[in-house]
C-alpha cells in the first residue's frame, strides 16, 4: 500500500512502531522494519557509543527502515548527526521543534519527524522543516503531550501542514488503523500493540495484563512521575490496575531491573516499566498502555500484528492509498 509517508521513508506498509524504551529492543524494531514497517529506537538512557553500536547492529539484520527517536533536550548534536547517518529517519518528542536539530539530521542525509500534541506544534515543527508530522492524541499510552483527542486534532493538522502526517494514540487493532487512515493520515504509529508481541521487551507478566485489559481501562496519571520527561510535565497514561495498586503499597522501593549488567532498585513511582527480568511487585510499575489497550487479545510475532492490521485495513478500504 502507497500512501505519502510510505513513498517519502520508504517503507512498504505506513505504519511507525512507537519507540517505547527497553519495551523496544532490536528484535522488536528489526522484525517490524522486516515486515514493512518502520522500526524505532529509543535513544532516551542510552549512551551513545551504545545507541550507535545499536544501530549498527540492526541495519546488518535489515534492509528495512529504521528510526531513531530522540525525547530529551540533553542530547548531544554529533550523537543526532552520527544517528542519523544510520537510519532513513530522525524522530523528536517532548521537545519544542528545533530548525538546529531537523538541518542536523537532514545534513547527516536523514529524514525528520516530529511528534506533537497541538495543532500549533505541528506548524513549528513543518516550519522547522520537518518533513512528517505525527499527531499524538490523548489517547495515547505512555507520557502525553496534549490534551484533544486524536481524531479532531487529526482533522485539524491535516487542514494546517502540507506534509505527510501520522497518528498516535489509541490505535490498537486494525479498526482504529483503518478509521484514522480513512480520515486522512498518512500512517498510523502505534505502540501497545506492538508491546504485546513475541518480541517486545517488557515482562511476561506486563504482556498479559495488557491482554487481559478490558475496554478502557486507563488512566492519564503523574502517579509515576520519577523520570525525565515528566520534570516539565508530568503526564502519563497507563493502566489503572498500576495506580491503585502502588497506592496500596509503602514502600519505597518496588522492585528491582537490570541495567548495565547490574541489578538497581526501582523506587515509587518510578517512570521505568516493568520490563523483561524484572523483579518485585510488577503489578505496581508504570505499566504504560494506550486507551485501545482492551482490543489487545493475545500475544504474537510482531510481523503477524503487522499482516493483521494491514488486513483489516484492506479488508475496510480496499481502495485505499492504491495507485
Amino acid at each position: 500500500m502507497e500512501t505519502p509517508f510510505t513513498e517519502l521513508v520508504g517503507c512498504s506498509v505506513p505504519i511507525q512502531q512507537a519507540p517505547m524504551g527497553a519495551i523496544s529492543p532490536p528484535d522488536l524494531v528489526v522484525a517490524v522494519a522486516e515486515a514493512g514497517g518502520v522500526g524505532t529506537v529509543n535513544a532516551l538512557g542510552l549512551p551513545p557509543e551504545v545507541l550507535l553500536r545499536r544501530l549498527d547492529g540492526m541495519r546488518r539484520r535489515t534492509s528495512g527502515v529504521l528510526c531513531a527517536n530522540f525525547t530529551s533536550e540533553d542530547v548531544d548534536d554529533q550523537v543526532i548527526g552520527a544517528a542519523a547517518e544510520r537510519v532513513r529517519l530522525v524522530d523528536f518528542f517532548w521537545s519544542e521543534p528545533s530548525p538546529r536539530r531537523v538541518e542536523l539530521a537532514h545534513r547527516s542525509g536523514a529524514l525528520v519527524n516530529w511528534q506533537v500534541g497541538s495543532v500549533a506544534e505541528a506548524c513549528a515543527a513543518v516550519d522547522a522543516g520537518c518533513d512528517v508530522v505525527t499527531v499524538q492524541g490523548v489517547e495515547a499510552g505512555g507520557h502525553v503531550r496534549g490534551s484533544e483527542p486524536l481524531l479532531p486534532l487529526l482533522h485539524e493538522v491535516l487542514d494546517a501542514v502540507e506534509v505527510p502526517v501520522l497518528a498516535a494514540g489509541g490505535i490498537s487493532d486494525g479498526l482504529a488503523f483503518a478509521e484514522v487512515m480513512a480520515a486522512g493520515a498518512a500512517g498510523a504509529r502505534i505502540g501497545t500493540r506492538f508491546l504485546a508481541t513475541s518480541e517486545s521487551g517488557a515482562h511476561p507478566a506486563y504482556k498479559w495484563a495488557v491482554v487481559d485489559a478490558v475496554g478502557d481501562c486507563t488512566v492519564i496519571t503523574d502517579a509515576f512521575a520519577d523520570c525525565p520527561l515528566c520534570a516539565t510535565s508530568p503526564r502519563a497514561r497507563v493502566l489503572r490496575d498500576a495506580v491503585e495498586r502502588l497506592a496500596e503499597l509503602d514502600d519505597d522501593v518496588v522492585g528491582t531491573v537490570i541495567m548495565g549488567g547490574a541489578r538497581v532498585p526501582v523506587g515509587r513511582g518510578s517512570g521505568l516499566p516493568p520490563v523483561a527480568g524484572a523483579e518485585g511487585h510488577l503489578d505496581a510499575m508504570a505499566m504504560y498502555a494506550g486507551a485501545g489497550v482492551g482490543s489487545v487479545t493475545d500475544i504474537r510475532p510482531a510481523a503477524e500484528v503487522v499482516a493483521e492490521l494491514m488486513a483489516e485495513l484492506e479488508r475496510r478500504q480496499p481502495a485505499h492509498g492504491r495507485t
